[in-house]
């Protein structure tokens, strides 16, 4: 590797470094330590030092120094880690350089022209790949170390690397952390001990800082069962929050087959960066706490003073700018932030330079003014050229707008309704979709209804109306401590779709996309697809007791709103508890903001909820558990048992508390969701088990507490509700008195946040990003037990061997997602699988695995035995074999007798897995062979288990193995037709085997020459070989010969013998008769046949029935699995 000229002193030098050749003008050094004469105490505390210290010289075992002529100062200008790269470095400088040097006069001018030229060579390696570091230099150093201690493939992308300790026990090892794509990987050499490993990001299971009496601060890493502690970082939080960024990368990307196509910075694994992982997890902040659609990135960040005019005072805060929106947070705790769309701009103003303040007027006439802005002009110029690429009838052509036009476009607004209407994105929807909330529809309020409940509702609004007065009414309000005791206290029936739709952020997609959601209605409209099925199974079981879902009007409203998102969104498509929220939402959305919310929901505000494995539920349910272990030490302390609060609490997650209680004081809970996300959920579930400490402590078993949980929720009312008893929701439990008093539900959400309200939602997000991986891991390790249980039933695999067979298949499955977002198991991954084909291998990773682990590891030919093993095993030539197909070769192979092992063998040599078409070449080339059963996928992954019609094949040509939850309508009798079949599947005799003809018993001999290639007994094989073969070539002659004399005997000698030989058209048939000789005849074994000549050779049953050592296949499977990969 070149490196950037650095001056060496040689005299210095001399003491590690010995000279191995030397011209005029460079030196080529080798470590001492290191090659011939290495080791001893020299080679230890060389070592040493190159692990402790971090300089390039000190860590490539050999060097290249450019000489200064008539100077002792040396330039260090290449180093490498063998003798091989060194030498080719030496080589191209002897070639290119050494000419040119001899026409300088000056050795100034030799020493600049070399080091220029080593600058450009450096330059043009790094272009493509090291544009983006930040230390291009140092980056290629480290590069060098990485590469050379851990044999990754190239592929693998280094991201960033830190000096730490690793703790052995309470010794600490001083070392190396590097941090890549897909691997956690630490090397530490000190005085002769060498630590090196590697931990894959998809085998995590928990990562989290700790500290203790030895350890100050560090980081703790638990995987395969064994846990790794590092500390001593110069900037520990930083080298945490990108492990933490990178673990959770992989596992959306391995375990939720994510693709990332609109996230550049992470779409193509070998271009990970630290910048990108940095600026993805800034945007993510930036988006979570401002509510934003997932396309705004943050891209401006200025500091400065906002005049809040509530307060007649400026507030210090931070201003951020993203494509579409101007929002400022305050940092003095008054919990003040605005978020600005800027469609909303009507003119950006400089009112005064020596103040640094910009003036930002919005519709409403309503003005903000920014002052103390370090870069005021960047900041305004910045929001004039976004306002200008907004085409919308507020923006005005010129970069400035006066105060006159400012007003002017308002009163225009003010006269023109209708333009504001189509500005913000309400666009009429069409006469199918229905514009008002069923509330409305099927409870009107009475204006003259004067009942104290009525009266208290009239108090809220007017309360609210005071509230947008003074902060603003719409995207563009303040949002403060004042908001949230307004929502506390509970937010008015006719003000609650408004205030969702605005705290949720779903107010600016909907603004954003007009007319969308009519469109989705139209092309979802009559389709029919798995999630359409459970969608109209659930409908009448959505708040049944409310009367806008007793009829046509709310029934049709729901279906259009799950339909259309299911069509939306078919990753998630339809999941239950989806019914109950979106039910809830249309009671005070317009279907279409309903639609909205509901997005937001999914996608934004509870990620990872609404799927087949409901990873984000358990997730904050794992929270929840955490804090309750916080926050209610002495509940945990008598229920050891944390489950419980896990299956009692998935129904809050899930349903926002809507399915446990009524409904009337269900919405004020969604209320508070809305403007705090899940702490609301969080803070009301401590809340009521702290409200239930008493009775719980005294419970005697789970059921106890159960019913005690349950009895409460009946008893939660809201007093203040105006809802009218026809609307209001009965009791969840039976109709027995309760023996708790009644709870008013605002008391209740008032206490959560008096008691709880000090959990701050950064928190919230730490630990769910820390649970994650334990719930992950959970689950797969669930998976894999309910697989080993099924495929440990039909091999004689130990339990640890399969579970080691396990781990070493699932990561051959993650070696095909590691560097490509393209393989076949990322692209066409459908969760809905059953578990034993979520992990499945394409040819080219089964013949990976199939050489490590196989018995016949030497065979000359074990490319194409592994492709004729891999067809074999893929019974329903789908292109994809399975962990229950891989095990049962792989047992036959090593633990089956020694007549299965021959008929695994003989299979081999018939079709599907043996074509003839290869008997002319028997070792072909890998791509040939895959191009015939693979025409268009390497990994083979096209074929289908299902026969499909050309009419039903999607667009990307790949055909779906089972239903998908979105779009395409799938034949579910086929599976039952097909898991019968395996049902009913006989035992496998050898007289059901059909016979090997001519070319497949010359292929079949020569797979077993092939076998043998290096056994100790290779030549008496090969003779028992040649005589198995030679009689039986023998006894199928004889066989002909019996079988043709009396053939022969039978055919008249007279003139009538030659129209036996004509077919009916009077043609001679020259497919028949004795003229086409005995060689035209084709002859074949039968399986029996060639069992009985084996048996005869001893040599050839014992090399057969040998024992397979599978412990020690596995464990070196283990160590060269990542290098066979790297090999290819």
């Amino acid at each position: 590797m070149w490196l950037k000229p650095e001056e060496v002193l040689l005299k210095n030098a001399l003491k590690l470094w010995v000279t191995e050749t030397s011209n005029d003008y460079f030196v080529l050094q080798r470590r001492r330590g290191y090659g011939e004469g290495g080791g001893g105490l020299t080679g230890l505390l060389v070592g040493t030092l190159d692990t402790v210290l971090d300089s390039t010289a000190k860590v490539a075992p050999f060097r290249i120094l450019h000489q200064t002529p008539d100077s002792q100062v040396y330039w260090s200008i290449a180093c490498g880690a063998t003798k091989e790269d060194i030498s080719q470095h030496w080589d191209w400088l002897q070639k290119n350089v050494m000419r040119t040097l001899s026409v300088f006069d000056s050795s100034e001018d030799i020493t600049s022209f070399v080091q220029g030229k080593i600058r450009g060579l450096i330059a043009e390696e790094g272009k493509a790949s090291l544009v983006l570091e930040d230390d291009p230099e140092k980056f290629r150093e480290a590069l060098l170390r990485f590469e050379k201690w851990f044999g990754l493939p190239e592929k693998e992308k280094l991201v960033t690397y830190y000096s730490c300790s690793y703790w052995r026990g309470r010794v600490p090892c001083q070392g190396w952390l590097y941090l890549s794509t897909n691997f956690l990987s630490f090397y530490s050499y000190l005085l002769g001990a060498e630590v090196k490993f590697i931990i894959s990001w998809a085998e995590v299971w928990k990562l989290e800082k700790t500290s203790s009496v030895i350890l100050a601060e560090s980081i703790h890493v638990a995987a395969h069962g064994e846990d790794h502690y590092f500390s001593m970082f110069l900037h520990l939080h930083e080298t945490f929050l990108l492990m933490e960024q990178l673990a959770d990368y992989a596992i959306k990307r391995l375990f939720d087959k994510e693709t990332f196509q609109g996230d550049p910075a992470l779409g193509d694994p070998l271009q990970i960066t630290k910048r990108g992982l940095e600026t993805r997890a800034r945007n993510d902040q930036f988006r979570a706490f401002f509510r934003l659609p997932r396309e705004e990135n943050l891209l401006e960040v200025y500091e400065g003073f906002l005049w809040v005019p509530f307060s007649h005072f400026n507030t210090l805060g931070k201003i951020c700018i993203s494509e579409s929106y101007l929002c400022f947070a305050s940092q003095d705790g008054s919990q003040c932030y605005i978020i600005i769309p800027i469609r909303e701009v009507v003119s950006v103003e400089k009112p005064d330079g020596s103040s640094r303040a910009v003036t930002v007027c919005v519709r409403g006439k309503r003005a903000l003014r920014f002052s103390e802005v370090r870069d005021y002009e960047r900041l305004a110029s910045g929001i004039r050229r976004r306002c200008g690429a907004i085409t919308s009838p507020q923006h005005t052509a010129a970069g400035e707008v006066s105060g006159e036009a400012c007003q002017a476009l308002i009163e225009h607004f003010e006269d023109n309704p209708e333009e504001v209407t189509l500005m913000v994105g309400q666009k009429s929807s069409g006469k199918a979709v229905s514009t008002e909330a069923l509330m409305t529809v099927f409870h009107p309020q009475d204006a003259e209804n004067l009942d104290p409940k009525m009266l208290k509702e009239r108090m809220k609004e007017q309360s609210w109306n005071i509230h947008f007065a003074e902060y603003g009414r719409g995207t563009s309000m303040f949002r403060t401590k004042k908001t949230r005791d307004l929502i506390v206290r509970g937010v008015p029936e006719a003000l609650r779709g408004e205030l969702w739709l605005l705290f949720s952020g779903a107010v600016n997609e909907m603004a954003t996309n007009p007319g969308y959601y009519s469109e989705l209605v139209e092309q979802s409209l009559g389709t029919s697809t798995l999630a359409t099925d459970e969608i109209e199974r659930d409908l009448h079981r959505s708040l049944p007791e409310h009367p806008a879902f007793q009829s046509d009007t709310g029934i049709s409203a729901l279906r259009r709103v799950l339909t259309a998102y299911a069509y939306r969104n078919p990753k998630i498509g339809y999941c239950q508890a989806m019914n109950i929220l979106t039910s809830v939402l249309l009671l005070y959305a317009k279907e279409e903001e309903a639609f909205w919310l509901l997005v937001a929901v999914c996608e934004r505000m509870l990620p990872d909820y609404f799927n087949r494995r409901i990873i984000g539920a358990l997730v904050d349910q794992a929270v929840f558990e955490e804090l309750i272990r916080d926050q209610l030490s002495q509940l945990t302390e008598h229920m050891t048992d944390m489950t419980f609060f896990s299956s009692v609490s998935l129904s809050w997650f899930l349903t926002l508390f809507i399915s446990v209680l009524p409904i009337e004081s269900a919405v004020n809970v969604v209320d508070c969701f809305f403007y705090d996300g899940i702490k609301a959920i969080l803070q009301l579930g401590l809340a009521v088990l702290d409200y239930n400490m008493d009775h719980l402590l005294s419970c005697r078993d789970d059921a106890e507490a159960v019913t005690i949980l349950n009895k409460f929720f009946d008893s939660v009312t809201n007093k203040d509700s105006p809802l009218p008893p026809t609307v209001q929701q009965a009791p969840v439990g039976n109709n027995v008195k309760a023996s708790h008093a009644k709870v008013d539900i605002i008391d209740l959400i008032r206490e959560a946040y008096e008691k709880y309200g000090d959990i701050r939602s950064e928190e919230v997000e730490s630990m769910r990003r820390r649970n994650k991986l334990y719930v992950i891991q959970t689950l797969e390790d669930t998976t894999k037990q309910n697989v080993l249980r099924v495929v440990s039933q039909e091999v004689k695999f130990s339990a640890a061997h399969l579970d080691d067979l396990y781990a070493l298949f699932k990561r051959q499955h993650f070696l095909s997602c590691y560097w490509t977002m393209n393989s076949p198991a990322l692209l066409h991954h459908d969760p809905s699988l059953p578990y034993l084909e979520q992990y499945q291998l394409g040819q080219r990773q089964f013949g990976t695995l199939f050489s490590l682990l196989g018995p016949w590891t030497h065979c000359d030919n074990q490319d194409a035995l592994s492709l004729w093993a891999f067809r074999l095993l893929d019974e329903n030539q789908d292109g994809l074999v399975n962990f229950k197909e891989f095990c049962w070769g792989l047992d036959v192979l090593s633990s089956g007798s020694f007549t299965d092992k021959l008929k695994f063998l003989f299979k081999l040599h018939l079709p599907p897995a043996f074509t003839e078409v290869e008997t002319g070449s028997p070792v072909l080339s890998k791509a040939h062979r895959v191009s015939r059963f693979s025409p268009l996928s390497d990994d083979l992954s096209h074929l289908s288990r299902l026969t499909v019609s050309s009419a039903d094949v999607p667009e990307d040509g790949v055909i779906r193995k089972s239903p998908e939850r979105g779009r395409g309508k799938v034949d579910l009798q086929a599976y039952l037709r097909q898991w019968q079949d395996e049902l009913l599947k006989k035992e496998e005799s050898i007289k059901d085997l059909p016979r090997i003809n001519q070319c497949q018993f010359i292929q079949f001999s020569k797979t077993l020459y092939n076998l043998f290639h290096g056994d100790v007994e290779e030549e008496s094989l090969y003779r028992a070989v040649a005589r198995v073969t030679s009689l039986l070539l023998r006894m199928e002659e004889l066989g002909r010969k019996l079988q043709q004399r009396p053939a022969d005997g039978a055919v008249p000698a007279g003139p009538d013998s030659s129209s036996e030989n004509l077919n009916p058209s009077g043609v001679p048939d020259t497919a028949s008769g004795p003229q086409e000789g005995p060689q035209e005849v084709e002859w074949s074994f039968a399986f029996e046949q060639i069992l009985a000549s084996l048996l005869n050779e001893p040599d050839l049953v014992r090399f057969f029935e040998k024992p397979v050592d599978i412990q020690a296949k596995l464990e070196y499977a283990k160590s060269a699995q990542l290098k066979a990969e790297a090999n290819q």
